[in-house]
């Protein structure tokens, strides 16, 4: 059976705080019809003082999804680690596996965009080190025990309900990443299909004699939306895909890879190219993929438009996949 995902963002340009609530409230509604029809996850991430209305809080979104939900996972891909109080995020990630029973999936990721850092008052240049810090304190933090955290005995308190701990992959494209993971012993999420990659953790997981595993996109990892006549969806909704995939690859520089980057100008450019994808209920089971991951308020798309493709993706989609 194929891993089915729901993705938000909430991006919603020009938004009003009255409408942004509306469209918050639609997708809580969304993730508990997702659940009930057997969707896998729910995707969510971070970004920060984005005009556009990028959720900014990804934690107290899942904390919301969580609660409205019973069954899926809730996957914050991903957290920009080093932004983050490392007591603190302890603190949260555990309240959320006690409340959630374990279905919260963290992905650490150091981010791509130095103005995030500079908004924060965090020192670009000590990222990695304090992605280090962070990820070291919080796997201290879940044991309950006391520990030293800068020059000081702290304890962090309630314990996470999962053992050892909470679920909680380290993202990114790069082999300071890879190592990062293998040193601790994490799991490691690949920001693109990167076999290379996967295989120089491996190597470095014999290196320092640790143990961990994989979560790599495939191949193909299309952002869908469902519609029976996607030509119209095309004319009518094709500029709010456009909108979001030329902002999040205007962030993508150096060597940052990522599996839904767009090159696209255009509509057109976006449509051909395949990154986004608008299919019938019919094509979108003809695609054939490992995981289905839809984006159904994709750059400010309409509530209603939302439901539609929703309602078609889990009645027309699912019950076809088969195991």
């Amino acid at each position: 059976m194929p891993v089915t995902v729901v993705r938000f963002n909430l991006v919603a340009p020009g938004a009003t705080p009255t409408e942004l609530g509306v469209r918050y409230r639609a997708a809580l509604e969304m993730a508990a019809y997702a659940d009930r029809h057997g969707v896998t996850l729910v995707q969510t991430e971070e970004h920060h003082g984005v005009e556009n209305n990028w959720l900014p809080s990804p934690f107290v979104f899942a904390g919301a999804v969580l609660g409205a939900t019973r069954r899926l996972a809730v996957t914050v891909s991903a957290v920009i680690g080093p932004l983050h109080d490392p007591l603190r995020l302890a603190e949260d990630i555990a309240v959320l596996d006690l409340l959630s029973g374990g279905r919260l999936v963290t992905v650490a990721g150091i981010g791509y965009r130095p103005e995030e850092y500079a908004r924060a008052g965090v020192d670009w240049k000590r990222r990695g080190r304090l992605q280090d810090e962070l990820l070291e304190t919080v796997l201290k933090a879940w044991t309950g025990e006391e520990f030293e955290y800068r020059g000081r005995t702290v304890r962090v308190t309630p314990r996470p309900a999962t053992d050892p701990h909470p679920l909680l992959l380290v993202g990114g494209s790069s082999k300071a990443a890879a190592r990062r993971a293998a040193r601790l012993g994490l799991p490691f999420f690949p920001s693109a299909h990167l076999p290379e990659l996967e295989a120089y953790y491996k190597e470095r997981l014999n290196e320092y004699g640790t143990e961990g595993w994989t979560m790599m996109p495939g191949a193909e990892t299309p952002l869908l939306h469902v519609a029976e006549d996607p030509d119209r969806a095309w004319a009518e909704y094709g500029e709010r895909f456009l909108h979001e995939a030329r902002i999040y690859a205007s962030w993508q520089s150096g060597g940052i890879r990522s599996a839904v980057k767009s090159g696209a100008k255009t509509v057109a450019e976006l449509r051909e190219e395949g990154v986004y994808r608008i299919l019938t209920p019919d094509a979108c089971v003809a695609q054939g993929l490992d995981n289905l991951v839809l984006h159904p308020l994709a750059g400010g798309m309409p509530v209603e438009e939302g439901w539609r493709s929703l309602r078609l993706f889990c009645e027309g989609v699912l019950p076809r996949l088969g195991g």
